[in-house]
């Protein structure tokens, strides 16, 4: 691969995906690429290039993106943001929305779809509590691939062992041979769709929650403030942001505010304490906590 070609590859990567690549990551894109190079039928990685630049929004253009993003997922991962989401989020909602009695959560990097399933999980051991709510839930992401496994929510043993509790799985997944199968009540309580964070997302209403953990991290800061900004626009003035780690508001938008004492948890700006209006549901998937469940 020349260094033109390269170049070319990192242009359309960030124009199309966001992903960020420095000058020192071209064994990436050949490590990668290879194996969609030998799919494709195409000998090298120039022989892709050339073909990309003659079919830029075909099925090789798609098969590059999803080489290329990183789809790293597992229950639980990290911890600390679903305490936020039991102990932090869900009480405030519980308080802010008991008019309505419904909430909108949006996992917006759902990848494999273990983040939405630990999300559910979480929301069924608060049945008590939620009982006569409606709650609606939905998981985007870039890539087809890791969205069709998601809806189908069938993981190895490996990846329930990466972090779900034994509980968790003995309670709703069943086996099926050397995989487990998430229950069908879980699956129904998500909606997922194909979505660009670059492109717009005014179309999937307002959400009370927003999860947007380890994909602003692939991004430059001019990307970054624009999704940044534009999440602001779908949450009410009490709505809730949760970034990975490595991630963070400060220095990039003045729409987001940290959350005391609570790591990767961020609250709309213009808060106040009072409850906020009811969020309009455009788009999402509703399951209803009936009472005594």
């Amino acid at each position: 691969m020349t260094p033109t070609e390269y170049d070319y590859l990192r242009v359309f990567l960030k124009q199309r995906s966001g992903l960020v690549l420095s000058n020192e990551k071209q064994y990436l894109i050949e490590s990668r690429l290879m194996p969609v190079a030998r799919k494709f039928g195409l000998a090298s990685i120039s022989n892709l290039v050339d073909k990309l630049k003659l079919e830029q929004n075909g099925s090789l253009a798609d098969a590059i993106i999803e080489a290329m993003t990183t789809n790293e997922s597992f229950f639980f991962r990290d911890k600390v943001p679903f305490d936020h989401f039991t102990q932090t989020m869900l009480p405030h909602m519980l308080t802010a929305r008991q008019r309505d009695r419904r909430i909108r959560i949006w996992s917006a990097a759902a990848s494999t779809g273990q983040e939405p399933y630990t999300l559910a999980m979480c929301l069924k051991d608060m049945d008590a509590k939620l009982g006569g709510w409606r709650v609606e839930m939905i998981g985007t992401d870039l890539s087809t691939e890791v969205l069709e496994k998601a809806k189908a929510g069938i993981y190895s043993q490996f990846e329930v062992q990466r972090g779900l509790p034994i509980n968790y799985l003995l309670k709703h997944f069943t086996q099926m041979g050397d995989m487990w199968q998430i229950s069908p009540e879980l699956r129904s309580m998500i909606q997922y769709r194909k979505l660009n964070l670059l492109e717009s997302f005014s179309s999937l209403g307002q959400f009370d929650i927003v999860f947007c953990r380890n994909v602003l991290i692939y991004f430059d800061n001019e990307a970054k403030i624009d999704i940044l900004n534009r999440i602001r626009k779908t949450m009410p003035e009490d709505g809730f942001l949760v970034l990975g780690a490595a991630e963070t508001v400060v220095g990039l938008t003045d729409a987001f505010k940290p959350v005391a004492d609570k790591r990767g948890l961020y609250q709309a700006a213009s808060a106040s304490t009072s409850a906020a209006a009811p969020a309009t549901a455009a788009f999402g998937t509703r399951f209803q906590f009936a009472s005594g469940r």
